[in-house]
């Protein structure tokens, strides 16, 4: 199982919310590019980044500090928010992403996920975002009636590489991940799943690890700033 370090990016900063509410910011470092940094010495294999402003303008806001993350780390990275048409993605895809996050677009418009997926094999990943177990949307702003099983099923057979599921309610609170539906879902697909929202301890990454269906990995950020979580120790712990 892979350890996933998230920076979410907010006016250019690494930054975490609490239940994806961008008026509950803590910035936790104006050098995004030297956090990633920090997180690849500790020995991460992959980044997770996000751009909020993003995900809510409908169209990338922090490439510039995206851009230094790939020019400065040599491990991979995929990012999600904002990216909702082929040329973005292959405009990210030529700068050095390892793989796109299409998240809203995956709801309003599944037909660019399934291109996409040809056209770029193995570095497209669906992001489901979820409240009560139904997609949510547009940065987290808009719910819909959409099940998160139904959606990810409908992507059985367009060959993403993987599906990254987050629970909003457990997002940036610290109060675990959401085990038993993370599970669910990795039994329901095929398609890797990597759980999000609320990895906020070594033990919730062992609970993970050992939920009973394999996980691709699991996300974590906020637990990983304020030091609940080592990642050097973490890395070695879900290796065992």
């Amino acid at each position: 199982m892979i350890l996933y370090p998230a920076i979410d990016l907010k006016d250019g900063q690494a930054v975490r919310l609490v239940h994806g509410d961008m008026e509950q910011t803590t910035v936790f470092n104006d050098d995004p590019a030297a956090q990633a940094q920090a997180f690849v010495d500790a020995g991460c294999e992959w980044l997770h980044l996000v751009d909020l402003n993003g995900a809510f303008a409908g169209e990338p806001v922090n490439a510039a500090p995206v851009e230094a993350i790939l020019k400065a780390c040599d491990v991979p990275a995929q990012l999600g928010g904002g990216i909702r048409n082929m040329a973005t993605i292959a405009s990210w895809i030529e700068k050095g992403l390892a793989r796109v996050i299409l998240g809203t677009v995956a709801v309003e418009n599944p037909d660019l996920v399934r291109e996409a997926a040809r056209e770029f094999p193995g570095k497209i990943a669906v992001g489901i975002d979820a409240r009560n177990g139904r997609v949510a949307t547009k940065g987290w702003a808009t719910e819909t009636d959409v099940l998160v099983t139904d959606l990810a099923r409908s992507f059985e057979d367009a060959g993403v590489a993987a599906i990254i599921y987050t629970d909003i309610n457990r997002d940036g609170a610290m109060q675990g991940p959401n085990i038993q539906a993370t599970a669910d879902l990795a039994r329901a697909v095929s398609i890797p799943v990597i759980a999000s929202g609320g990895v906020s301890s070594l033990a919730d990454l062992i609970a993970l690890r050992d939920c009973g269906v394999a996980l691709n990995g699991a996300i974590s950020g906020r637990a990983l700033y304020d030091g609940a979580i080592d990642l050097a120790q973490a890395l070695a712990a879900i290796k065992s």
